[in-house]
């Protein structure tokens, strides 16, 4: 009996993980065949023109892409050390009657649907922004504010985590030893939670490069290179959002496609690098 137990669970284990695979080329095989005309059309010169006219079939894929990185990359210099020194607070600093409603709190950020933070940073950054930079206040800037908070609270919840996981023994060590608490955060509890602190990271900067509705409300939609970083721009997922009801030519629609295939490939190269790369050096400094 166990092992007819054991041949099924293990049977089905793997049936599990098979169909991650096997989702994962279906999306890429719908990407790719719809994709596929534009891709025709025009080629690679889609990735590096800045031409955006439907109305003359004129498709270039650069200005969405480049705001998707730059604003991606905005939000993760302004979300990273945010989430470290909350997760450090968290895990060596607050006292114990702090650590229960901060981690609630971080909790309930989390749970925020998108389209509330959209239409506050609408509301409230956009402003702020207005007053102090000129313009709309609708921008690269804007959308990179609204996308750290988003992302913010799962930095510092899996960070936290990580940390957490660091033994005491070595922590009371290092104390022995006559280490401050700087040293015992920076030369033990970072250096062993690393893998975890950089996976918290990886799994943010997936979130905020395919974040749509919130950044649909604040970035402007302009299909052009940005000149400074409060200008209006868009992105891959705010081009997807605002233009696929309006595709009314096959061309038109295969370009949006093609945007996605492309989204979906700098995704999948990010985190291959995470993977492959950073997280192989991490275990063999270990």
């Amino acid at each position: 009996m166990n092992k007819i137990n054991d041949f099924i669970f293990l049977n089905i284990t793997r049936l599990a993980a098979f169909a991650l695979f096997v989702i994962l080329l279906a999306i890429f095989i719908v990407l790719f065949i719809e994709a596929k005309p534009a891709i025709d059309t025009f080629g690679t010169d889609f990735l590096i023109s800045s031409k955006w006219a439907p109305n003359l079939e004129i498709f270039g894929g650069f200005p969405a892409i480049a705001g998707s990185i730059l604003s991606t990359l905005i939000a993760m210099a302004l979300a990273v050390p945010l989430a470290l020194g909350i997760a450090i607070f968290l895990s060596e600093i607050a006292v114990q009657k702090l650590k229960a409603p901060v981690g609630v709190a971080i909790e309930l950020l989390a749970a925020i649907p998108s389209v509330i933070y959209g239409m506050w940073g609408l509301f409230y950054f956009a402003p702020i922004l207005r007053v102090l930079f000129g313009g709309n206040g609708l921008g690269l800037l804007s959308a990179g504010i609204v996308l750290s908070i988003m992302i913010l609270p799962f930095m510092a919840s899996v960070a936290r985590d990580a940390m957490n996981t660091t033994p005491d023994i070595l922590k009371e060590s290092a104390y022995a030893l006559g280490a401050t608490k700087w040293d015992v955060i920076k030369s033990v509890i970072i250096p062993y939670a690393k893998a975890g602190v950089l996976g918290a990271a990886i799994l943010a900067l997936g979130r905020a490069i395919g974040e749509t509705m919130a950044v649909t409300f604040v970035m402007g939609n302009v299909h052009k290179i940005p000149d400074t970083i409060t200008s209006a721009a868009t992105s891959i997922p705010v081009t997807l959002a605002n233009e696929f009801t309006e595709a009314d030519s096959a061309l038109y629609y295969s370009s949006l496609f093609y945007l996605a295939l492309i989204l979906f490939a700098i995704s999948f190269i990010v985190i291959g690098i995470a993977k492959f790369i950073f997280f192989r050096k991490l275990r063999t400094a270990q």
